[in-house]
Order: structure tokens, then C-alpha cells, then sequence
């Protein structure tokens, strides 16, 4: 076909009839709204049919409309016709709104960022080949979803196992109890390979071990005869690569757990004795408890993370991701007991009584210890700016933004309100944060206790609801990360979704928790230390788990195009009824208590670098309350994705000090166990 349609070009230009191929287009700002702006091609001349390979991903080769696009940055598109000839444009839609200036300004920057920490070491020297392949076509029942209500049974086989077919061709018949005889036809080129004996059920919505397991609606594949590239729409490869931050934090996480003796394991019941008070001493430095600092640090990390993106997570790579999310999970805790640990040792305590730590102070005086004063000031400097961006966006604006949508998407009469619903929530962190760290260890010493009881106790209502599926649940998970399917991007990509998850959702290893501990009353560094070894645990290896065990149960896991919040709330909702206004709520509450901790993360930084005066401290907590406002009222999209990675950035001076520091914590660890055995620290006595 392509020959004769050359010829036919070649012979239309001979005769003098054939046009040059002319592209033109129309640019289209549909509303002040960010990323809505259109471009409309008009070409002629040359031979049909035109392909269209635009530089946004999600436009298909054969569409000569672009939408959904980002205004004030160039997009280009390359125009070819049947004969061969290609016409290259670039167009760029106009900016109109304040909020689209920021977008498209911003956006170049968002993917310069990206650009490192996603980057991928191992691809870049050629270890792998990081584009996704397809070994197989996976054949199954037509039009399934996880909503299926039938049943399947495999009546008869028109192809032979390990036959060649063709696309087209009739390989089976299934019998549906609704539709009664299906003729099933082959959607590949290749080797068939039978999946299911014919006479058997393949599948049974009735059927709990069906529903749970991933992909068992497939009865059928057809091997190809070579892999084949997996593309985005406008024929981009698909890359599933090792991003770089998540080795950059899970080989800390291990090397930290491996440095420190596996006190992530054998430090467990001596950190829960330190949070339940068992050794809190009340005339020790400090200004909170080791449970209001816990507290502090968990109500900075639960949050949406926890709802929203374990459950993409779990929709991308598949249940097996839920093993991997816990292994990172358990890792982490060691990164915490590092940072935590320096956290208070290089505090810094005025007359007044307020705290200064973090890493500002460990990166900065602990490496100046080392004759690596100037190293050491560049390291906290570049932290501090980075915190500062990451509390005004992915702890603020971000929150902010997010729980409006999620209460509005519940109760509608909040739709249209963004900027009232911001006022009122600018309020409620204001009262908060104006006290300082003693009011906000105090709220969040209440509300972190009754947000998290209540989203356990649902998730283990619904686990419990579907107690039948526990057997499933744990094979899907077991099964998924050692052996998943080939639609999951391997085992490789089901591990890195699940630590990279992980890793987003519990900061070990970012430093901002060592900020919040860095307050607790105590003598001992590593007791505080020994206390945040739990946060990673709390939100990852309990809540994040739950979150996906319920998406598992309920067979939400195989849903896929829905948002992640979204999926969760259905997933709750599809066993009580009423509790997505519960989670709306929940959400909200998990905002509300990470803006307030991250209100104080970013204030530290700031006084690091503006000066400790109450002044200093003031304008920062002024400046935060208007973002609170800002998040609430307007869709920022690349701002708040970069603030976000702005967060992850923060790992990359943070775990240099703490690889550096390592040896000291380990020589201050040994120390504080062998007062512990010996019966020399602090301890209430018995009531």
C-alpha cells in the first residue's frame, strides 16, 4: 500500500499536479484557566493521509488538533504525507491570565528538575534499555471492568497452543451466562498460547478470588515474534526507568539500616517505651514531649500521599507494589533514626527557650567538626532554600489546593468558593502557628491520634467486611511482586513504583522530620532518634499498606484512568456507603495538620537564613497564611509540581551530611544503649 501510494505521488508530480505540503495553524487560549490551550492544524498539498508527530505525548499521530496544553511554551508538531514529505511547525499559545504566566514559566523549570531527579543512571551507561516492551498481547473477556457482574467459561479453542495467527482470526469461543456465545478474535500477530482449558470458568464475578487477582480476566496470549516498543500516543517510547532520587534514597535507607545494626528491627519496642512517655524527663532541653515531636513529624508526612498515591501506586504496579512499598518502608525508618538523632544534637537553644535544628544546623556545625566548614555552609544553605520553596508549595499551596477539591467534590455547595474555603482555612493554621511549636505540637498531638484512628478503623472494617478475600489478597500481592504481569512493566517496575512511593510518602531520608524532632525534651540525642524510627512505620508500613489492602480487597486495584483520591473513596464507598464524606473530611484534616508542621519546617529555614528574631519569624508565618489562600483559590499545576520536587531535592544535601556523620551516630547510638542497659537514663517512675 505504502508503495503504491509513493508511486501515485511521484507519478502526480511528474504530470505537474501534485502541490508542495503547506502547514498552517490557529492557536486557541480557551479560557483563563491554566493548561486548556488548543492548537488547530490546516494543511494541503502533498499526498494523503497526513501523520501528525506532535511534541506533546498525548496527541495521537492522527489527530491535527492538539489540546489540554500548556500556555506561553512552545509546542512543535512534524507533519509528513504518504509520500514522505514533512513540514516542521512550532507554535506557542499566548499567555492571558497571571496564573497562566506563572504555568508556563514554570514549567520549563518543572522539567530541568525532573530532568535530575528522575534521571536514570543505569540507562544512561547502558546497563538496560529502559524503553517498555511487549513480549505479549494479552487476550481477555471483551469489555470487562472490575464492575463485571457475569460469568465466563471457555467452550471451545479455534486455534491450537503455540499456533501462529494473524490479527483477525477466530481463536476461541466463550460463553457468557448474559451473552450466551462469544467469538473471540486474535488483536496481535504471533504465537497463541492458551491460558485457560476449555470447559473451565475464566471468570466469575461471584468469585472472590477473581476479583482480587490481577489480570484473570485473561484467557489468552499471543507471544509476538519480536518485542515490541510500548508508545505513547504521538509514537514517543515509553520509559520505565530507575529514577535516580529513588536510588539515591533507598541505598541511603539501606546503607543507614546496615551502619546502624538494623535499629530499625531491634530498636522497635525501646522507640514505642520513649513515645508511650515511659522516659520523658521534664526538666530536660526542649520544648515538646518525644510524642507531641512524633506527633509533629507524622502530621507532616500522613496526608494525601497516604489516599491519593498509594493508590495510583497500586493501579500502576499492581498489588505486587504493596510488598515493595513495606520493605522501603522498614528501610526508611533507618534514615529517620540518623537524621533524627543529629537533629538534636546540633540544636541550638536560646535564652528564650525556642529551638533551633535540622539539618541547617547538623549539615552546617557537625561537617565545620570535620575542617568541611565551607562544604558544611553550602549544604544547609542550598537545604534551607529548598525547604523554604517546599513549605510554601508541596506543604502549603499543594494541601491547600487538593482538600478543596476533595470537600468540593463531596459537598458541592463548596464549588466556586475556592477562595473563601482558603480565607477560613488561612484562619484555622493561623491561630495554630502563631503560638509556635508548642501550640502546634499540641494540635497536632490531638488531631494526628483521632484522623488516623478513625482511617484505620475503616480500613480494617472494610478488611474485615471482606475477610473471605484475605487468602487472594496476600497471593495477588506475594504473586504481583515477584512474578507480575507483563502489563506491570515487570518485576523491576513494580519494585520502583512501590519504593518510589514510599519514599515520596514518609521523607526518610528528605530531613524535615529531624526540623520537628530536633524541639523534644531530652539529654540523649539518640532517644529522639529512637522515637522517629516509628514515623516512616506509621505512615508507610501501617497506613499506606492499609490503603492498599483496601484497594485490593474490594478489587479498586484494577480500575484504571480514575484519580487517585478518587479510587480510594470509591473503594471505601463500595462497602460503607457514607464514608467518602467521612474521608472528605479526613483529607482535610490531613492538610490542615501537614500545612501547620511544614508551616514550622519552612519558618526554621527561614530564620536560618534571615536571622532568629520573632520579627523574622513573624513575616514568614504572614507570608505562609497567603499561600494557604492562594493554594485554595487557583489552579497552579507547575508551580505546585515543582515545590513538590522541591522536597525530594531537599535529600540530596541531607543525606550527603548524614552518609558523612554516619560513624558519630553510631559511636553515640552504642553509647546511649550501654547507659540504657546499665540503667542510667531518666525513667518516671511507676504510678
Amino acid at each position: 500500500m505504502k508503495y503504491f501510494l509513493t508511486l501515485m505521488s511521484f507519478f502526480a508530480l511528474s504530470m505537474g499536479f501534485s502541490q508542495e505540503l503547506t502547514v498552517d495553524g490557529k492557536t486557541y487560549n480557551v479560557s483563563p484557566n491554566i493548561n486548556d490551550g488548543a492548537i488547530e492544524l490546516e494543511v494541503s498539498g502533498g499526498v494523503e493521509p497526513y501523520t501528525y508527530k506532535w511534541s506533546n505525548q498525548s496527541t495521537p499521530l492522527t489527530s491535527k488538533r492538539a489540546q489540554g496544553l500548556v500556555e506561553g511554551i512552545p509546542y512543535s508538531v512534524v507533519v509528513t504525507d504518504a509520500a514522505g514529505n514533512s513540514v516542521t511547525k512550532e507554535f506557542e499559545i499566548k499567555t492571558e491570565s497571571i496564573t497562566e504566566i506563572f504555568n508556563g514559566t514554570m514549567t520549563p523549570a518543572v522539567s530541568a528538575l525532573g530532568s535530575v531527579l528522575f534521571w536514570d543512571p543505569f540507562a544512561a551507561i547502558g546497563v538496560y534499555d529502559p524503553v517498555a516492551y511487549a513480549d505479549v498481547k494479552l487476550i481477555g473477556v471483551p469489555d470487562w471492568s472490575n464492575e463485571t457482574q457475569d460469568k465466563f467459561v471457555m467452550k471451545q479453542w479455534l486455534k491450537t497452543d503455540g499456533q501462529n495467527v494473524a490479527v483477525g482470526d477466530d481463536i476461541a469461543i466463550i460463553t457468557s451466562d448474559k451473552n450466551g456465545d462469544i467469538t473471540i478474535k486474535a488483536t496481535a500477530k504471533g504465537k497463541l498460547r492458551h491460558k485457560v482449558k476449555e470447559g473451565k470458568v475464566i471468570y466469575n464475578s461471584e468469585n472472590q478470588e477473581h476479583v482480587i487477582e490481577q489480570g484473570a480476566h485473561y484467557f489468552a496470549e499471543v507471544e509476538y515474534d519480536e518485542p515490541i516498543a510500548m508508545v505513547h500516543p504521538n509514537g514517543d517510547p515509553i520509559i520505565k526507568g530507575i529514577p535516580f532520587i529513588v536510588i539515591w534514597l533507598v541505598l541511603g535507607a539501606l546503607f543507614f539500616t546496615i551502619r546502624m545494626g538494623f535499629i530499625n528491627i531491634r530498636g522497635f519496642r525501646h522507640s514505642i517505651d520513649l513515645a508511650k512517655g515511659k522516659y520523658d524527663d521534664p526538666d530536660a532541653p526542649g520544648q515538646v514531649t518525644h510524642f507531641q515531636a512524633l506527633a509533629t513529624a507524622v502530621s507532616g508526612t500522613v496526608g494525601l500521599g497516604n489516599i491519593a498515591g498509594v493508590a495510583v501506586a497500586v493501579s500502576l504496579g499492581g498489588a505486587g507494589a504493596t510488598f515493595w512499598m513495606i520493605v522501603c518502608g522498614l528501610l526508611g525508618m533507618s534514615s529517620k533514626f540518623v537524621e533524627c538523632t543529629l537533629g538534636v544534637k546540633y540544636r541550638d537553644i536560646l535564652p528564650d527557650g525556642r529551638v533551633f535544628g535540622g539539618p541547617m544546623n547538623y549539615l552546617r556545625y557537625g561537617l565545620e567538626k570535620r575542617n568541611m566548614k565551607g562544604f558544611g555552609k553550602v549544604l544547609a544553605g542550598v537545604f534551607a532554600v529548598l525547604a523554604i520553596g517546599a513549605s510554601f508549595g508541596g506543604g502549603n499551596m499543594f494541601q491547600a489546593n487538593q482538600s478543596f477539591e476533595q470537600l468540593a467534590g463531596q459537598f458541592p455547595m463548596l464549588a466556586g468558593n475556592g477562595f473563601w474555603f482558603g480565607v477560613v482555612t488561612a484562619i484555622l493554621v493561623g491561630v495554630v502557628i502563631i503560638g509556635g511549636i508548642s501550640s502546634i505540637a499540641k494540635v497536632t498531638g490531638k488531631i494526628v491520634p483521632i484522623m488516623a484512628s478513625i482511617y484505620i478503623v475503616a480500613a480494617l472494617a472494610v478488611i474485615i467486611m471482606n475477610i473471605q478475600n484475605i487468602g487472594p489478597a496476600f497471593s495477588a500481592i506475594f504473586d504481583g511482586a515477584f512474578s507480575p504481569s507483563a502489563l506491570k512493566g515487570g518485576i523491576l517496575g513494580v519494585l520502583v513504583i512501590g519504593f518510589q512511593r514510599a519514599a515520596f510518602s514518609n521523607e526518610a531520608g528528605v530531613g524535615s522530620a529531624a526540623i520537628a524532632h530536633s524541639t523534644a525534651k531530652t539529654n540523649n540525642p539518640p532517644s529522639e532518634g529512637f522515637v522517629a524510627l516509628l514515623e516512616p512505620f506509621i505512615d508507610t508500613v501501617v497506613v499506606c499498606t492499609l490503603t492498599a489492602l483496601v484497594l485490593i480487597f474490594t478489587g479498586m486495584h484494577e480500575v484504571e484512568g480514575m484519580a487517585g483520591a478518587q479510587l480510594t473513596s470509591d473503594a471505601f464507598g463500595s462497602q460503607i456507603s457514607w464514608f467518602p464524606y467521612i474521608l472528605a473530611l479526613a483529607v482535610f484534616l490531613f492538610a490542615f495538620s501537614t500545612m501547620i508542621s511544614w508551616s514550622y519546617y519552612g519558618m526554621r529555614a527561614w530564620t536560618y537564613l534571615f536571622g532568629k528574631s520573632k520579627r523574622s519569624e513573624m513575616l514568614y508565618k504572614m507570608l505562609f497564611l497567603v499561600f494557604v489562600v492562594v493554594g485554595a483559590s487557583v489552579s497552579l499545576g507547575a508551580v505546585l509540581d515543582f515545590s513538590d520536587m522541591m522536597i525530594l531535592a531537599m535529600s540530596f544535601p541531607n543525606i550527603i551530611g548524614l552518609y558523612i556523620m554516619s560513624g558519630e551516630v553510631r559511636k553515640d547510638l552504642d553509647g546511649y544503649l550501654q547507659k540504657l542497659k546499665s540503667n542510667q537514663l531518666f525513667k518516671k517512675a511507676k504510678s
